[in-house]
């Protein structure tokens, strides 16, 4: 199914072809690359106000997941009913937030997939609230 990546900042460039060509390997690798998936790009002013509408968080940060399947457990596949249902959710990345964090030797581009991936992990059920969960 489709992924779509949505650049709604223009703060930091964003090589969209790339994360797609990765992300794409990453669904094929988790299995789910028959399901939805939405990536959307902003800046730190907006991701702050995502994270803290959501999340009661007044600060920008990373990643922040919102699973259409809500109640999957870690590692579960959603089963879905209807075709509209193939569907994992969308994840905001904070791109601004995530160069400034980026160390000298990393490469930006790269962090941004981990970061992605860590999103879609979210999507699959996956939290890190408990050191255990975060090990997992």
């Amino acid at each position: 199914m489709s992924l779509v990546i949505r650049n709604l900042q223009r703060v930091i460039p964003i090589r969209r072809a790339p994360l797609r060509s990765k992300i794409e390997i990453v669904r094929r690798i988790l299995g789910v690359q028959k399901f939805d998936l939405g990536i959307i790009c902003v800046d730190n002013k907006n991701i702050q106000h995502i994270n803290r509408i959501y999340r009661d968080r007044n600060v920008p940060t990373d990643v922040l997941s919102f699973p259409f399947h809500e109640h999957l457990k870690a590692g579960e596949f959603p089963l879905p009913d209807f075709p509209d249902d193939y569907n994992l959710g969308d994840i905001f990345l904070g791109v601004e937030y995530i160069f400034h964090q980026c160390k000298e030797d990393e490469d930006y581009n790269d962090v941004l997939t981990v970061t992605a991936t860590h999103g879609l992990c979210h999507l699959l059920g996956f939290t890190h609230s408990t050191e255990a969960e975060w090990l997992q």
